[in-house]
């Protein structure tokens, strides 16, 4: 498995050469273990796929999170006899968070895969690492962040209003559950981005002239 799979991806030609099998002799059993062995080998497979075990996923659960949380962000929403309101909102934001991470993982592990030399490199990572640089990041990432504090503000007046007593959360949480998102995804791509400038240094460390 390991030599297909390489094989693949340095884009080397493939052949079948027909064999002819013959007994071993021996008298026992066979030592493979259909589960386990079956397990590490799609593990194994995933572990060099890091587009099907993160990336694909984590889109995937990104888009129909985000999608989800602002079909109800603004109203109640009401299908096939069942109303979705704020809870399906805070799954969505759930979804989101989740989906967001497995991309970032996926990034990760490709850059980590592509240093210890277990793949090739990638032009398509090669040019986001050209455009996707560490303020680009970071103007993002505070971009967020201070979405999320304005927001976060705007909830903390209007329950000052109240004289911070108790409030409508179908309302309210209609504000905080945003600011909150926000919030969180700002300071993780802020961080993503600083592990991410890490993870280059040895790449670009190795590759520059001597």
């Amino acid at each position: 498995s390991e030599m297909v799979l390489k094989a693949v991806l340095l884009g080397l030609r493939v052949t079948e050469v027909p064999t002819t099998l013959s007994p071993d002799g021996r008298d026992r059993p066979p030592h493979l273990r259909p589960w386990r062995d079956g397990w590490r080998h799609l593990r194994f497979m995933l572990l060099y796929s890091p587009r099907w075990l993160f990336l694909y996923p984590g889109i995937a659960l990104a888009v129909l999170g985000g999608v989800l949380g602002l079909w109800v962000g603004t109203a109640p929403r009401r299908i096939f006899g069942v109303e979705l309101d704020i809870h399906t909102m805070l799954y969505a934001v759930m979804m989101v968070f989740i989906g967001t991470q497995l991309i970032g993982f996926s990034i990760f592990s490709k850059v980590f895969a592509i240093q210890e030399g277990l793949v090739p490199p990638d032009p398509r990572l090669e040019r986001m690492d050209r455009w996707l640089k560490l303020e680009i990041g970071l103007v993002v990432g505070i971009a967020l962040v201070t979405t999320g504090l304005i927001g976060t503000g705007i909830a903390f007046a209007g329950w000052e209003q109240g004289g911070f007593g108790p409030l409508d959360p179908r309302s309210k949480m209609r504000v905080v559950i945003p600011s909150a998102t926000a919030l969180a995804l700002g300071l993780q791509l802020i961080f993503g981005t600083f592990f991410l400038s890490v993870l280059g240094l040895k790449r670009r460390r190795e590759g520059a002239p001597r």
